[in-house]
Formats: structure tokens, sequence, C-alpha cells
């Protein structure tokens, strides 16, 4: 029977457990994809080890929070192998991306039609189901601090899976970009694009140094103390700092925050409209997902250890 990977409690990775359930079936507007890949994100270890903030009641579902445990696996990449009645323009057999979804940490997922995205032919499984939840949370960022060409912007945490995805979105658009990283990453950093820059004491000066002409946005998926103040300290207008995650003070730092959290904001529509550009951009290969891992579905927990060691750059992937 198909398998689905589900946390038994709150807790530690070693909550989660791999059950059988039936095989899912569509909807009328809703398509059934049998999965090849599955990206495993932050977000999942923090929705059931009770770390993760408080969100909106009209976003939840988007989070995966739902009124018991939460579901796990926002993202993915597979096959259709079942239509909806109501549903054009997609058909058995096709390959594609899925994106946003719940549950997608299994052999099969029920998704709307509308999170279905064909899967470019050059676009491996793993990193096609890596994508979408990493490169549009980076577009939103940048378009909440309006990177643009001539802009010189800092990305704290560049080598982490959204940053190594927002240091290409950003030279892209004619950006300079100065990301943080330990030394271990720089050499990854610099073929992305970036001008990489050790994090801890002396950061400011450090980034001033690869910055002369200064700094004019900050976008920080670190969610550090350090990351707070030198973005305080180097950026000027508080409207081009965005911030993913961090410490509570940044409500009364008057910068941008973005997510699903009160007083946060969700950029569905932003979201929603840099799926297919992300798709497009990897599918040609000027997009580069990063892949560090591939587990099989069964380790689920032990992806999730790797991550929260946190060492590894780019994305860990789980396949069935």
């Amino acid at each position: 029977m198909p398998r689905i990977v589900r946390p038994t409690a709150y807790g530690t990775p070693d909550v989660l457990t791999v059950t059988e359930v039936p095989v899912p079936r569509a909807a009328a507007d809703t398509v059934v994809v049998e999965v090849r890949a599955a990206g495993v994100n932050p977000v999942d270890w923090k929705l059931y080890s009770g770390t993760f903030h408080a969100v909106d009641e009209d976003l939840k579902e988007s989070a995966g929070v739902t009124a018991s445990l939460p579901s796990l696996g926002l993202e993915c990449a597979g096959v259709v192998t079942e239509v909806g009645s109501e549903v054009s323009g997609v058909r058995v057999g096709d390959e594609v991306i899925v994106f946003p979804v719940t549950e997608a940490y299994a052999d099969y997922v029920t998704a709307p039609a509308s999170s279905i995205l064909p899967k470019p032919a050059g676009l491996g499984w793993p990193e096609a189901g890596s994508l979408l939840l990493t490169g549009t949370t980076a577009a939103h960022a940048l378009h909440a601090v309006a990177v643009d060409a001539g802009d010189t912007v800092l990305l704290h945490g560049g080598s982490g899976g959204v940053g190594l995805m927002a240091v290409q979105l950003a030279a892209a658009r004619g950006a300079t970009v100065i990301a943080t990283a330990a030394p271990r990453n720089h050499a990854l950093l610099t073929e992305l694009g970036a001008t990489p820059v050790a994090y801890g004491p002396g950061l400011a000066d450090r980034v001033r140094t690869a910055a002369p002409q200064g700094v004019d946005a900050a976008a920080d998926f670190a969610g550090t103390e350090e990351a707070l103040d030198v973005s305080l300290e180097l950026v000027a207008d508080r409207n081009r700092i965005v911030s993913l995650t961090g410490p509570d003070r940044r409500v009364e730092a008057g910068i941008k925050l973005i997510g699903y959290g009160p007083g946060q904001d969700a950029g569905t529509e932003v979201r929603a409209a840099a799926r297919a550009d992300l798709v497009h951009r990897a599918g040609s290969g000027t997009l580069r997902v990063v892949v560090d891992t591939v587990f099989p579905l069964a380790e689920a927990a032990q992806a999730h250890k790797a991550g929260l060691a946190g060492h590894a750059p780019g994305k860990l992937v789980l396949v069935p």
C-alpha cells in the first residue's frame, strides 16, 4: 500500500512515522500525483517541534497547520495518475511540479489543479521537487524590498535553501549581491554570483569592505540577532529591510516581515505569480536548484536531523 510520513506527536524527528494509507482519489477539481521527489524545508520540523510561530487562521492550511498534528511536505514533483472531472489542461502521465500542497511526504498526493505546473524535461526530480517553496520565498523577499539593477543587497543566510535562490535571482536582476555564510560555502556563493562574507563578530565591517558603495537593501534568512543589527546599521531605509525569521524585536524595528504569522505579509499573490518564472529559469538552466542530499522517504527522520544540524548548503529531498 502507499505510504505517508506523519508525526505521531509533537517533539523531535524521532516522532516521524511511516504509515500505510489507501491510494487517494481525485475530487472533481483535484489531481492525484505519484510523488517522485518532495522537498524538505525548515518549516516541516518547526511545525511538529512546537517552535513554529503563531499562524493567521486563514493561512493555516497553506502552512500545513491542522486542527490536530501538522501535515508535512509543502512541495513535490511527480507523475499525474488521476485527473478530476472538472480539471482541464492536465492529463494522466504528465510530469508535474506541485506547489503549494500539503502532505507531500508520501507516495501519492492530492492537489488542486491550480497547484500543478508542467515539469521541464531537463529538470531532475530532486530539483523539481524542491524548487518552489524556497524559490517563491526568495522572490517574495526581493519583491518586498524592490531589489533591482544597480542595487547592492545584503543577504543573510546566503547558503541556505532560500538564500541560494535569492542570490541567483538578485544577481539576475543586475544587483550586486553580498551574502553571509560559513567560509566552507563561500566558493559556491561566488559561483552563483555573490560576494561572500563570513558571519560573526565584525560582520558589519566586512560588509563595508565588500561593498564600499554602501548597501541599499537587506534580506534576512538567518534569523539571528546579528543579522538584524547589521541590517539596521547598514541600510538607511528600513522599508528596504525584510526578515523571514528572527527575534521578536523585529516588530518594533519598523522593517518588513514576511511569512504566515500575525503582522507578516504572506505574499500569496506575489509567490503564485513567481512560480512559472522560477520553473522556466530552472528548466532553462539559468536558475540552479542546489540539492545537497537525497533521502529515501522512509528516512524522513534522518533528513530532518540533517536539516536541524544546519551544516549543508542547499536542499534536502525525500524520494519514495
